[in-house]
């Protein structure tokens, strides 16, 4: 599990905001992806395995940013920028 925490602290803030904004919400139109996958999922829908891969492949980017919200958070530290609490 430790290579896990190495691999978040060499994800900046930023680029986890980036990864979320940008693939995390692609297709932007008609509406993004996981709104879509997240719809599905709530009404039941969410069957075929194509669908549970998209929830996964666009929920990740969103997961990497919680994680380093909480990260920064709990610590003041977001990576490998040096920036904050040392």
């Amino acid at each position: 599990m430790r290579w896990i925490k190495q691999v978040f602290d060499h994800i900046t803030l930023l680029q986890a905001v980036l990864f979320a904004a940008l693939l995390g919400l692609a297709p932007f139109t008609p509406e993004p992806h996981i709104w879509e996958k997240l719809k599905m999922l709530m009404a039941g829908t969410l069957v075929r395995p194509i669908d549970w891969f998209d929830l996964v492949m666009h929920g990740l980017p969103w997961i990497v940013l919680a994680v380093k919200l909480a990260q920064w958070v709990k610590t003041g530290q977001t990576g490998k920028s040096g920036r904050g609490a040392q």
